[in-house]
């Protein structure tokens, strides 16, 4: 489902948003480990991000550290998803969440019209996809997944 608000939501002070420039696979498994989040191989971390339609980064402005990340997969006609949305654990983090999920809507809204959108995410990023327009489990659908 899309997002209620097609306004895009603003970077909070202190931080630049990149698109498509793949962080490096040790600093994103930084990340999601700081966020109680699965690791993966460096391997197949850069496989998953070469083959993803776009990336979404959120760096810190001082020291370029990567604070928060997004990547979305589609298959061109019905259907995209988002994946590892995650946000460095402070203050800010909910904010930085809502970012991501907005501005990905914002990119999907433009060059995937039409595409249902699901995601895969922990329960902290909850309230930025509700307050996005998300629906947990529309219709009575259940998701589930296996990890190989």
């Amino acid at each position: 489902m899309l997002g209620r608000n097609s306004s895009q939501i603003p970077l909070p002070d202190g931080y630049i948003l990149e698109r498509d420039k793949p962080p490096n696979p040790a600093a994103l498994n930084r990340l999601f480990s700081r966020c109680n989040q699965s690791t993966y191989s460096q391997k197949k971390l850069a496989l998953a991000l070469e083959r993803s339609i776009f990336l979404l980064s959120i760096l810190q402005k001082d020291n370029g550290l990567l604070a928060g990340f997004v990547r979305a997969t589609t298959d061109d006609g019905l259907n995209a998803n988002l994946w590892n949305l995650s946000a460095r654990p402070g203050d800010d983090q909910a904010e930085l969440l809502r970012v991501l999920v907005n501005r990905s809507l914002f990119i999907l809204r433009k060059e995937s019209p039409g595409c249902s959108i699901s995601v895969s995410a922990p329960l902290i990023t909850l309230t930025a996809l509700e307050d996005q327009g998300f629906l947990i489990d529309p219709g009575g659908i259940r998701a589930m997944g296996l990890r190989l």
